[in-house]
């Protein structure tokens, strides 16, 4: 197999889709890891129709430490080599103020949000033979402004932001690791469409940013060759100006 290969964590659907249809246009042949079987978004089947790229698909749950062990392995398997590129996209999340938070909940998002992610990479390295593979997190936003909101999803996402610098600094030459930091990107049924638009106007750039652009930054980052430990945030600007809230708390109607 000489084309190049990806896996995608929880990419099967919403912004996870969005990255692996642009990387099956961008000529990879994708793993793409679900938690369980299900149909692809629209905006990956489509794509792999177009493409007729090589894909195949692989359900672990990354709450399960074995599993995670399991995952590279078994690309491996079937691939017959090591990913050139690692997207850790997959990702738990949960409401709870810091006074609801139990050490158990914060284990499970830690395992899911942190450990999956850091040991995917350290498999991926061990095994990739000077490959040199790129390794992309996806964090949130908030980890330049840190808020108060779903306490145990945001101390998750600011344990990978700062495991990023960590492993490009541990990795060396073995391996590039960077992270694309996401903004409000695709409203879940919390949000009324007049807060979105709303929430919209108040970023710099008057606008939210799209899956697509998104995965714009992915792509980068896996061709960046001289560049390692740098975050990328993909947000209309949110971070540049503290909010004080979830996205979900402002702007309400």
């Amino acid at each position: 197999m000489t084309q190049k290969l990806a896996l995608v964590t929880g990419g099967l659907h919403r912004v996870g889709a969005a990255i692996s249809a642009r990387l099956a246009r961008e000529g990879y042949a994708l793993a793409i890891h679900k938690r369980s079987p299900g149909e692809a978004d629209p905006v990956l089947a489509d794509a792999l129709a177009e493409t007729g790229a090589i894909s195949h698909r692989f359900a672990a749950d990354l709450a399960d430490p074995a599993a995670v062990a399991a995952l590279v392995p078994a690309v491996i398997e079937k691939f017959g080599r090591a990913p050139d590129l690692l997207v850790n996209n997959a990702a738990l999340f949960a409401e709870g103020a810091w006074q609801d938070l139990s050490a158990a909940a914060l284990a499970e998002m830690m395992q899911v949000n942190l450990s999956a992610p850091v040991m995917l990479a350290k498999t991926l390295v061990a095994v990739s033979e000077g490959q040199r593979p790129a390794i992309v997190n996806i964090v949130d936003q908030r980890v330049a402004h840190p808020v108060p909101d779903q306490i145990a999803y945001s101390l998750s996402k600011s344990a990978l932001w700062q495991a990023t610098a960590t492993l490009a600094v541990a990795f060396g030459n073995c391996a590039r690791v960077n992270a694309v930091a996401p903004g409000l990107t695709l409203a879940t049924e919390d949000y009324s469409a007049a807060q979105v638009e709303r929430l919209a106007k108040r970023m710099p750039l008057r606008a939210l940013p799209t899956p697509a652009q998104i995965a714009d930054a992915v792509v980068y980052l896996a061709r960046a060759e001289a560049v390692t430990g740098q975050t990328i945030f993909v947000d209309g600007g949110a971070h540049l100006t503290p909010m004080g809230r979830d996205f979900v708390a402002l702007e309400r109607d």
